[in-house]
């Protein structure tokens, strides 16, 4: 479980010092470079997310049992992720999705999280999904306060609503019936 909390302080914080330090981090920036400081962010991130990776891993081995999901809510995060994957590709291609969503990264990241919350009852999920859904909410408040710059991403195009769609979807089947089990060793659909 320390491993697992270590990956989150690590890869959420790195992600938070836009929303808890922006003048901070942009005199960081200014003294040393955007180069350096998307090297160190990049480092401090993958480590974390590394740590998250193998932390919640070894804590799935021997679960703390919060509370036993009821079988519905499986059936509801099946639900609640079917817009994730095309959420996520409308952050890089700029469209109507993109437009009404506004921030489609965080909206799918709160989606996941909470669909995830529904769907398992271990301490384990509690810090994972909860942190990551916690992160989202507070990063959505933040970028409403401070706006942010464009996210890189492909050049707006009539065509970008559709080709994130029809990949989210496919990708959303994709880890459905294969991609989550083979990666996770759990099956979505039982």
């Amino acid at each position: 479980m320390t491993l697992l909390l270590l990956g989150l302080i690590l890869f959420l914080g790195t992600h938070s010092v836009s929303i808890l330090a922006p003048e901070w981090r942009r005199g960081w920036i200014a003294r040393h470079g955007e180069g350096p400081w998307k090297g160190l962010y990049s480092l401090v991130s993958l480590a974390g997310f590394a740590a998250l990776i193998v932390g919640y891993g070894w804590a799935r081995q021997d679960p703390l049992v919060l509370w036993t999901p009821p079988l519905w809510t499986r059936h509801l995060a099946l639900l609640l992720m079917l817009p994730v994957f095309p959420l996520l590709l409308a952050a890089y291609l700029p469209g109507r999705i993109k437009a009404a969503a506004k921030h489609p990264m965080l909206v799918a990241v709160k989606l996941w999280a909470l669909a995830h919350l529904l769907a398992n009852g271990t301490l384990a999920d509690l810090l994972l999904f909860g942190g990551f859904l916690a992160w989202a909410v507070a990063d959505r408040i933040s970028v409403k306060r401070h706006p942010r710059g464009p996210v890189p991403g492909a050049p707006p195009r009539a065509a970008n609503d559709a080709i994130a769609l029809v990949a989210g979807l496919a990708l959303y089947a994709l880890f459905v019936t294969r991609a989550h089990a083979w990666l996770f060793g759990v099956s979505p659909l039982g």
